[in-house]
């Protein structure tokens, strides 16, 4: 008996265990968001790549290397950010997440805003798009003719700038 890996609070068997075994659909954008987090967390690709619609002039999905991204992460959790539509009476629906993870001992976290569309009943990943990361300084920039922070009296350029001699 194991917690889902979608964040829902659920068991696995009561929440994304269904739909990626194939016992039942998910009735939303959501849910199927959702269930294709925990498919990369339990390294269920074929879910992966039959939950997504196929585009014929567009490159398909590399499934060696999505097996080896799920298989050699380590999934941390998912937080779902915003919902428009995808309910179960849509058609279309917009899902941004963000999906914490640890590749190859680096820590990230994959923000996107994902795309759904219902096609014969059967909610499916479109495309979406990642939103970018925004760097947030701790401190103020030091421009390269500022005092050194490091209080050695020199301007920064000839101190610890990119103009800095090695000795």
């Amino acid at each position: 008996m194991k917690s889902c890996p979608c964040g829902s609070g659920k068991l696995y068997s009561e929440c994304c265990g269904p739909y990626i075994s194939g016992v039942k659909l998910p009735p939303t954008a959501e849910a199927l968001m959702r269930s294709r987090y925990s498919a990369y967390a339990e390294h269920a690709i074929d879910y992966i790549v039959a939950t997504c619609i196929r585009k014929e002039n567009k490159q398909d999905i590399d499934i060696p290397q999505t097996k080896a991204w799920s298989e050699h992460s380590r999934w941390l959790g998912l937080t779902i950010l915003s919902v428009a539509k995808g309910g179960a009476d849509d058609t279309e629906g917009t899902v941004e997440f963000e999906a914490g993870y640890e590749h190859e001992g680096l820590r990230d976290i994959h923000h996107e805003k994902a795309k759904f569309k219902k096609q014969n009943g059967k909610w499916l990943y479109d495309e979406g798009d990642i939103v970018p990361k925004t760097i947030v300084r701790s401190a103020p920039k030091v421009g390269r003719n500022a005092p050194c922070p490091c209080g050695s009296g020199k301007k920064y350029k000839y101190c610890h700038g990119k103009g800095a001699s090695s000795f």
